[in-house]
Order: structure tokens, then C-alpha cells, then sequence
């Protein structure tokens, strides 16, 4: 399966979830490429769009080999892979240093796309979290543990695109999984789109402000 862009993901997935329209969701995406995916499906579903800020820790000298996620939160939530931890021989203080400057990205993330925007109430509704697509997990995974200590009545996740070996990892962290395309060999997210440039943060705020707190979202 091949996607035009983002929005065209966005629309197939709201099409795959329209049953959960009339329960009154709540959206959540992972930025930056997960925003205009979920923006499609939270007009669909005529639900607020919120953000789960999540960030990978990489290794030190390797950044894009992720040791470990943090997600934002009042007590934030750190998912580490001990197994690769150990065998990079990364000592604790650097783990904690690397963990620090992403809590410090999350932070500049959050101000600078929501502002003073409070975040969505999640407890007792159904959280829909969507990205672009999912290529190890490691970073998805921490985002749905965190989502979860929330309370939400049901955990969906939904994304355009992931390799099957890790959807089975990712399932047990959920209520309900929709996954559009499953391709093997998986490669990469951007080869199953045709049009998969890299988001702005202006494109991000843009996005988002066509979803005020408590009032429907704006058509575009």
C-alpha cells in the first residue's frame, strides 16, 4: 500500500475508525509527522487534537540507536532497553544526561506548538493515538505506557503503516490496534509514501490551531 502523503493516510485511517465517532474520543499525535495524520481523523470524528510528546534517548556517539524514550508527563515516564544499555557500556550519568536534554526538548516542544494550552482530559474517554507510521516501536511503546497511567476507557492505536513484527510487540500495550499496511520487507516509513517531507514547527502550530480547546475543529 502507498500513501499520496500524510492527509491521504489520515483520511483512510478515519475511515477505518468511524465507528468511534459517536464515543467521543480524544486524538492524540505523536509530532511532527504524526500531526496531520491525526488532524484528518480527529475532523473526522469532529474530536480535540492533542499532543504525546515523546522523545527517543540515543546513544551518545550513535543518537539515532535508541537506548531508552521519555515521555513528558508531571512524573515523567522513562522506558530504558537495558540490553543495549549494557552491551554500548553507557554509564548511568550519561544516560541521565541524554534523558535530561530531551525532557528539555519536550519542554521547548510543548511551549512552543500549545502555549499555554492545557492538556486534553483523558480519563474515562477513548484515547486514539496516531504517528505517521511505526518503524522499531521503542518510542511508541513509551507513549502508550505513559497515555495509560492517564486512565483513558479504551487505548486505541492507529497508524498508517509498521512493520507486523512490532505491531505484536505493541499490541499487548493496547485496548485496540488498526494498522493499515503491514509490508514486508518493511524498510523504512518514507518509502510507503510518495510525498513524506520532513514537518516544519510552523506546520505544526498551523495544524493545531484549527483545534481550539473546546470548540469543534475548523474544516481546511
Amino acid at each position: 500500500m502507498m500513501f499520496a502523503d500524510r492527509i491521504d493516510a489520515g483520511r483512510r485511517l478515519a475511515a477505518a475508525l468511524a465507528a468511534y465517532r459517536s464515543r467521543h474520543p480524544v486524538v492524540l499525535a505523536l509530532p511532527r509527522g504524526g500531526v496531520p495524520v491525526a488532524a484528518e481523523i480527529a475532523q473526522a470524528l469532529a474530536a480535540p487534537l492533542d499532543l504525546l510528546l515523546v522523545r527517543k534517548i540515543g546513544l551518545p556517539w550513535q543518537p539515532e540507536l535508541a537506548i531508552g524514550a521519555v515521555v513528558e508527563g508531571a512524573e515523567p515516564l522513562v522506558v530504558r532497553n537495558e540490553a543495549l544499555i549494557r552491551s554500548s557500556g553507557v554509564g548511568e550519568e550519561a544516560f541521565q544526561l541524554v534523558c535530561r536534554d530531551e525532557l528539555a526538548e519536550i519542554e521547548r516542544r510543548r511551549a512552543r506548538y500549545l502555549g499555554g494550552r492545557q492538556p486534553v482530559p483523558i480519563a474515562g474517554r477513548v484515547a486514539v493515538v496516531v504517528d505517521d507510521g511505526i518503524a522499531t516501536g521503542a518510542t511508541m511503546k513509551a507513549a502508550l505506557r505513559a497515555l495509560r497511567r492517564r486512565h483513558p476507557a479504551e487505548l486505541v492505536l492507529a497508524v498508517p503503516v509498521a512493520p507486523a513484527d512490532v505491531l505484536e510487540e505493541l499490541r499487548i500495550e493496547v485496548d485496540t490496534l488498526i494498522c493499515l499496511a503491514t509490508p514486508e520487507p518493511f524498510g523504512a516509513i518514507g518509502h510507503f509514501y510518495r510525498d513524506f517531507a520532513q514537518l516544519s514547527d510552523a506546520e505544526v502550530i498551523a495544524t493545531l490551531a484549527r483545534f481550539p480547546p473546546g470548540a469543534p475543529p475548523k474544516a481546511h
